[in-house]
């Protein structure tokens, strides 16, 4: 019997990896290869370790510091992710309706096609939106705003990035262009609100809908779940892998999300209610 040390399964397992990588390498849309940022998933990871480390370190150093105060890069910062954002939306809406995609299934065209490149570039620049959002965590961090930075926060922004690396580096276009185009229009609305909220009090005092963002929030993640599991039983000829991957990763959206509303627009009215009532007593 073979003993092996930890250092040469360790060895192993790495090569078993990288064959199975160079595997996956050989059906990977070829299209996408040279661009930015793709050639190669580390360039994704190293950013997504730079974001967890600035994430664990930087409130510790600001904790003896002001918080940063600069509504001009608020505003700036917003209004241009609401800017690029609706071009995403409009890029991928345009070229699903100029290609015919049946919203039931479609699966995807790896040519070169005009508009089947566009479709492929709108969800490159959907990819690449994703760790420019990192930027909402720094802003809070830097403006001491910690207790936005939550599990879900977190969880959300650290792993988008890397859930995208792989749907643009395998399935650029077909039926990856539903979540990422409602998404989107999500990120629309949201940094528009955030953007006005920056404006100050007296913007702030007309800004009644934010709930509302978080509703549309859940109803895009019920979506991209019926959307994924509608298009596995009709047996559609995009991989399987990826709608399975999107059902359980929205779910867990769904379920975060859930909570998230629950705990500030259920629970916490009730609790400023009681308290309210005890302090007039």
């Amino acid at each position: 019997m073979v003993v092996h040390t930890p250092s040469e399964l360790a060895w192993d397992y790495y090569r078993q990896f990288q064959n199975f990588y160079s595997h996956c390498l050989s059906f990977a849309d070829k299209r996408v290869a040279d661009w930015p940022l793709m050639s190669s998933p580390m360039y994704t990871i190293y950013l997504c370790v730079a974001y967890l480390v600035f994430v664990a370190v930087v409130p510790q150093i600001m904790a003896k510091r002001k918080p940063l105060e600069s509504r001009t890069a608020l505003l700036i910062y917003n209004f241009a992710m609401v800017a690029l954002n609706l071009y995403i939306f409009v890029e991928l809406l345009t070229s699903a309706l100029k290609s015919n995609y049946n919203w039931v299934c479609t699966p995807v065209d790896y040519s070169n096609d005009p508009l089947a490149l566009r479709m492929a570039a709108g969800l490159w620049w959907y990819y690449i939106s994703k760790p420019i959002e990192f930027f909402d965590t720094i802003m809070f961090i830097l403006r001491k705003k910690t207790r936005q930075v939550t599990f879900l926060h977190v969880y959300h922004h650290v792993t988008m990035p890397l859930l995208w690396w792989i749907g643009i580096k395998w399935v650029a276009g077909g039926q990856s262009f539903f979540g990422a185009m409602v998404n989107s229009s999500v990120h629309v609305i949201m940094y528009t609100y955030y953007g006005l909220a920056a404006m100050g009090p007296e913007m702030q005092k007309h800004l009644w809908w934010k709930k509302h963002i978080t509703h549309y929030q859940l109803i895009q993640f019920v979506w991209g779940m019926l959307h994924c599991a509608v298009s596995l039983y009709v047996d559609c000829p995009f991989p399987s892998w990826m709608q399975y991957t999107c059902i359980c990763y929205a779910g867990s959206f769904l379920v975060l999300f859930s909570n998230f509303y629950i705990m500030n627009y259920l629970n916490k009215p009730k609790k400023e209610e009681q308290n309210g009532k005890l302090k007039s007593q």
